[in-house]
């Protein structure tokens, strides 16, 4: 479901786009360069570039005014999906987009002083006016360059094509795939793989590409007339500021589109290692390790100088790529429903995680409310874990896993990062987050505590602390496991959680549901209504299917359990397709272990890394 959105998404940014897959998309596939090319094959070449020729010159903005219909099939997870989309191009400021699908329908109509985005489905318009900002917005004249970000992998091939004609692009990318005349009348296969039919009437041209998994179709048609920005019969219209909602559709294109094409930036990042005042960034076994030391305000900077692009695109993913999915899904501005969060939830919070948040907001030149809000997102959209210990494992020694299946669809595995945590006067801790986020879903302490969640229902109920509050809070101030409990049994909760808390010190552990009007404590062998009879020496939470098979992997393993065959008991399918990262912490030794998805595979089908708490508190 998730990725049906971002293809909602990216097509916004991608109808201009349409011919790429013929000049690019398959070059870095290219193992061999082919054989000399014939005669034959340049007169192929040249008859393709002709065909391709108008296209191009509305790829590249040369055509001010053109229109194009798209109809689009694609396999996405095992099922077909249908889209149809239309982009009239009126002038170098002005267009219209209409992208319909059997679930969502947007339509985007841009003007020199105003914006509209339509969602119909939802009878809400949200209209902008005025002003934009220089780089992130909708104006069709070097739209282009403004979408495709250096993250993603059609941005290799934009000099090429906004560089050159039809002809000299196929020249060169013929070097690297094969180009060959098909079967029939005016069409082409590309790399044995991308079929090309062309067929034009007048001034009428049609453009079929079909691949595995596509069937794509493009008309270039008659421009239309352009109605009012304002002109929307029969529909709500919720003004908005022009510079929010061009930055909000122009920045989630473009990190939408890393997402689902990333460039070597993303897959195989360069690992240089920095230092700053009060921080450090390292890379153990192609992690990313930053150690933060300080107040809250220094550590905040830290942050920020340490990973800068790292948080940018974690904020680009959830905020504007995300954020964007979630407004065509539900029909409310997205910044507006996390602002009203942020609104309840500020109170509860911290005031020295508020400054350190600013801090980094600082640091990152974005306005604070920004990284503020970005902060709070997982109350808005809510996993597995287990401890085991004493007689369940080889050596009695307390082994707690954490899986975190959530969204790898939006791309913060790019921004995963490992964090250790020194605040002055308080423990120092291991946060296993994100670039940009400064609370915690996964961590453990220097005093061997160690903390995990899964979340559940009740969005809405945000009048209590923030959940990614409340571990970092347990992780800076608790020292045993009793006192964690304490501190959730005495806060003002938020919507409904699950949770595993484990102290190493003591080989303890203990289930925990939690909502805001009720927690229950579920202890190591004890039954649960949710979670089935109870297990020795065990504290076992997941849900469905994925819990059956979690339940049966520690019986079956019961007494035999150590570090390797702990880290199979959170393998797929108890991790699902979205598994963003997995830790299994061993707190009595201060040591944890992590595992952080990729662009083609879930965490629990990645390699492990181990990092050594204690040791690198000394080293810092």
């Amino acid at each position: 479901m998730r990725k049906r959105f971002f293809l909602a998404v990216c097509l916004f940014g991608s109808l201009g786009l349409v011919a790429l897959p013929l000049v690019g998309a398959r070059c870095s596939l290219a193992q061999e360069r082919p054989a000399q090319k014939t005669d034959s094959a340049a007169a192929s070449i040249s008859e393709l570039a002709t065909a391709i020729e108008p296209f191009m010159q509305c790829i590249k903005g040369e055509d001010s005014q053109f229109a194009m219909a798209i109809e689009a099939e694609l396999s996405i997870d095992g099922q077909v999906q249908s889209i149809q989309a239309n982009l009239n191009r009126f002038d170098d400021e002005s267009f219209d987009m209409i992208l319909s699908h059997p679930d969502y329908a947007v339509e985007i109509r841009r003007r020199a002083t105003a914006t509209a985005f339509a969602l119909p489905k939802h009878g809400v318009v949200f209209l902008g006016a005025g002003e934009t900002d220089a780089e992130d917005q909708l104006a069709p004249l070097g739209a282009t360059k403004r979408l495709i970000g250096s993250g993603c992998q059609i941005a290799t091939y934009l000099p090429l094509i906004n560089g050159s004609d039809a002809q000299t692009v196929l020249q060169l990318c013929s070097n690297l795939v094969q180009i060959q005349r098909g079967d029939a009348a005016s069409s082409w296969t590309i790399d044995r793989n991308t079929k090309l039919k062309f067929t034009s009437e007048g001034d009428l041209r049609s453009l079929q590409v079909t691949s595995e998994g596509m069937n794509l179709v493009a008309r270039l048609t008659q421009v239309g007339q352009p109605a009012s920005a304002n002109d929307w019969p029969g529909m709500r219209i919720e003004p908005l500021d022009r510079a929010e909602l061009e930055r909000h559709l122009s920045r989630g294109v473009r990190r939408a589109l890393e997402v689902l094409m990333p460039s070597p930036q993303l897959t195989n990042p360069p690992q240089m290692a920095r230092t700053v005042e009060h921080g450090e960034l390292r890379y153990v076994d192609g992690q990313r390790l930053v150690i933060l030391s300080g107040t809250p305000e220094q550590i905040g900077t830290a942050h920020g100088k340490l990973l800068r692009r790292e948080s940018e695109r974690c904020i680009d993913s959830v905020l504007y790529a995300f954020g964007t999915a979630q407004t065509i899904a539900n029909g409310r501005w997205f910044r507006k429903d996390l602002a009203a969060a942020y609104k309840r939830l500020k109170p509860h919070i911290p005031v020295d995680h508020i400054a350190e948040t600013r801090a980094l907001a600082s640091a990152l030149n974005q306005d604070p409310d920004v990284l503020e809000t970005l902060n709070v997102f997982p109350e808005l959209f809510h996993c597995s874990g287990f401890a085991v210990f004493n007689s369940a494992t080889v050596d009695g020694k307390l082994y707690h896993g954490r899986v975190l299946d959530y969204m790898t669809t939006i791309g913060l595995q790019d921004s995963a990062t490992t964090f250790v945590v020194s605040v002055e006067g308080k423990i120092p801790f291991a946060n296993i987050g994100y670039a940009g986020f400064t609370g915690s879903v996964s961590g453990m302490n220097s005093e061997s505590i160690s903390l995990g969640e899964m979340g559940g229902r009740g969005e809405g109920l945000w009048d209590g602390v923030p959940m990614a509050t409340l571990m970092r809070r347990a992780m800076e101030e608790c020292d045993s496991l009793d006192e964690v409990i304490k501190l959730w049994s005495t806060s003002p909760r938020t919507c409904e959680y699950y949770y595993v808390f484990a102290d190493g010190q003591t080989n303890e552990a203990v289930g925990v549901a939690a909502t805001p009007d009720s927690i229950q404590f579920v202890a190591a062998g004890e039954g649960h209504e949710l979670l089935g009879e109870g297990i020795p020496d065990a504290v076992v939470l997941s849900a469905g299917s994925r819990l059956e098979l979690l339940r049966k992997r520690v019986t079956e393993n019961h007494g035999k359990l150590d570090v390797k065959s702990a880290m199979d008991l959170m393998s797929r399918p108890v991790a699902m397709q979205s598994n963003l990262h997995n830790v299994l912490f061993v707190p009595a030794d201060g040591v944890f272990y992590v595992a952080n998805a990729n662009h083609e595979k879930p965490a629990a089908d990645r390699p492990y890394v181990k990092f050594d708490l204690q040791q690198i508190l000394k080293s810092k």
